[in-house]
């Protein structure tokens, strides 16, 4: 999809005006030209100048609003899309109560096989792929992963 530069320089500008109004609330520091609102200020006023020229770029070029890709024409493709925002949802949904291994081989199992990788296959690649994800954040990198139904065999 694609979005007119005159949309995206609206939003800027729009960004850049309500950074302006936020940063009017800064306080002054005593004995200083210059404030911690200046700094911000400089960026909005860049904004705003970027934005300007994105919507006159935009208008010129005379593009409609929104464009969409050419890949949103084939069904196969949207659906593959749908698979994997699903596929998010399902672990925002599922991780904490299953945990990450379980939630994780299902969602690859159910993306390999969705995309055309055997089901045997798919298993293994599956399995393999989410302990080594795993161990390569819980163990290296420390980050917390959920054990959900798994928490008596967390190592």
């Amino acid at each position: 999809m694609k979005v007119n530069d005159a949309i995206v320089g609206a939003l800027l500008v729009a960004l850049a005006i309500a950074i302006l109004v936020h940063i009017q609330g800064y306080p002054l520091i005593p004995g200083q030209k210059y404030g911690p609102a200046l700094f911000p200020g400089l960026i909005a006023v860049g904004f705003i100048a970027t934005g300007l020229l994105l919507v006159v770029r935009g208008v010129r070029q005379g593009r409609p609003p929104i464009q969409l890709a050419p890949w949103l024409g084939s069904p196969a493709l949207r659906s593959n899309f749908i698979a994997v925002v699903a596929a998010l949802v399902f672990y925002i949904v599922a991780a904490e109560r299953l945990g990450f291994i379980l939630t994780g081989v299902v969602l690859l199992f159910a993306l390999f096989v969705k995309f055309g990788v055997r089901a045997g296959r798919a298993t293994w690649i599956a399995i393999v792929a989410t302990l080594a994800i795993h161990a390569a954040f819980y163990k290296l990198l420390r980050v917390p992963l959920p054990w959900g139904v798994l928490e008596r065999f967390a190592w």
